[in-house]
């Protein structure tokens, strides 16, 4: 079986789609198709830097020249994705006959030069793996007017594309509603699957014991219950209340430790210093194999998701730390990924934006309850093998793609 994967990411770059889409295209490989993957030489963060096009075994990764402008600007952004997305175009008409094209969501719109492929080789099949809702994150951050012109040609293309596709993967099922409420073809149902990003297994050894994580500043977390937020603090993360918060833990022994970037880590250090919130270290990001021992050096794990990104987007970070066994303190809507992990295997605590006061009695009482917190961080670990590991989101994979080439 053919099969190709566009995304703009891909390992050894930080972003978690890279990772996912490097497991999902070898793990194919291995089991003997014919993989291609489509992607950029760009990276996640400004600073990275991969390397050429290589092969291995049934394998083949073909990194895609773009400028690199970075993501500071929103037009030197559309200039790397524009440089992407011709290249991936021509790709794609060129290509020989692939039995499925899996797409995701960067940049967005990728999924269109599949169609390209699919208009030309009608047996194609196309998987569209939606990690984001567009022009709704774009509207969400006002670098589109909604409901103005921009929105409406957005729209129109994600409702083109969607009459291609002929299964949608989703990560949730706020995110299912949202796209077929508004993208669903008229004329027929499309399938749907939620699958949940994960982590691989073999990444994270049950009771695996790792070597402390020392950065320069460890000595501020030392003997401390270190609350982790560990990623991007992008456009669809609300830290206010966690702000709150720490101001009401002034004098516990627990800190918050961030270790990443994004948009918002600005006002994370405004309100360190602001506030004088000597609980609050941030460090940033490191590379994707130092996280287990980060992750393991801290006592619980912090997620936050706005109420207006619901559907739109869905925390990446949580499968990690569940395999760590890192009970989660999750702040956001209910409806979410996040919050239906904490509610199904009871692994943590799901406040809404706000509720300062029980944000700061949970985190309390982890610290205060041992027997508590071993029961989370256990409950944490079990949810991760029985549905955010590899080995179940895989094969859940294999049955769409099977059931496709079948029809």
């Amino acid at each position: 079986m053919r099969i190709t994967l566009l995304n703009q990411y891909y390992t050894p770059d930080l972003a978690p789609t890279a990772h996912l889409s490097a497991s999902l295209a070898e793990h194919r490989a291995a089991l003997g198709d014919e993989v291609r993957v489509l992607t950029s030489r760009g990276g996640y963060v400004d600073a990275s830097d991969v390397a050429a096009s290589e092969s291995s075994g049934n394998l083949k990764v073909s990194r895609l020249w773009t400028p690199r402008f970075g993501k500071k600007y929103a037009l030197l952004r559309i200039m790397d994705y524009a440089a992407f997305y011709l290249q991936t175009l021509l790709r794609m008409i060129f290509m020989k006959r692939q039995d499925v094209i899996i797409t995701l969501t960067t940049p967005p719109l990728i999924g269109l030069t599949a169609v390209a492929h699919r208009i030309l080789h009608p047996s194609t099949k196309i998987i569209l793996w939606n990690m984001d809702c567009y022009p709704d994150v774009l509207e969400q951050v006002d670098m589109v007017k909604s409901g103005g012109i921009a929105s409406r040609l957005l729209r129109f293309l994600v409702r083109l594309q969607f009459r291609w596709v002929d299964h949608l993967v989703t990560l949730d099922e706020a995110m299912s509603d949202l796209l077929l409420r508004q993208y669903e073809p008229s004329k027929r149902k499309l399938p749907t699957t939620v699958i949940p990003n994960w982590e691989r297994s073999s990444l994270f050894p049950k009771d695996e014991q790792y070597s402390p994580w020392t950065p320069n500043d460890s000595e501020a977390f030392r003997d401390k219950f270190v609350v982790l937020y560990l990623g991007n603090t992008g456009y669809g993360h609300e830290f206010e209340t966690v702000v709150q918060a720490a101001e009401q833990l002034r004098g516990d022994a627990l800190v918050f430790l961030f270790v990443g970037g994004g948009k918002r880590w600005q006002m994370l250090e405004e309100a360190k210093r602001e506030k004088n919130l000597d609980n609050f270290i941030l460090h940033g990001y490191v590379p994707k194999e130092e996280t287990p021992q980060v992750m393991n050096s801290s006592d619980c794990a912090l997620i936050t998701l706005s109420d207006s990104s619901l559907g739109i987007m869905s925390p990446s970070k949580m499968h990690s730390n569940l395999a760590c066994g890192l009970p989660i303190l999750y702040l956001g809507p209910q409806g979410s990924n996040v919050d239906e992990a904490i509610e199904t295997f009871d692994c943590g605590e799901s406040v809404r934006h706000g509720e300062v006061d029980q944000v700061v009695a949970f985190l309390r009482r982890c610290v205060s309850d041992d027997e508590y917190r071993m029961q989370l961080k256990s409950n944490a670990r079990k949810a991760f093998d029985s549905r955010y590991c590899d080995d179940k989101t895989l094969p859940m994979f294999d049955a769409i793609i099977e059931e496709l080439v079948q029809q």
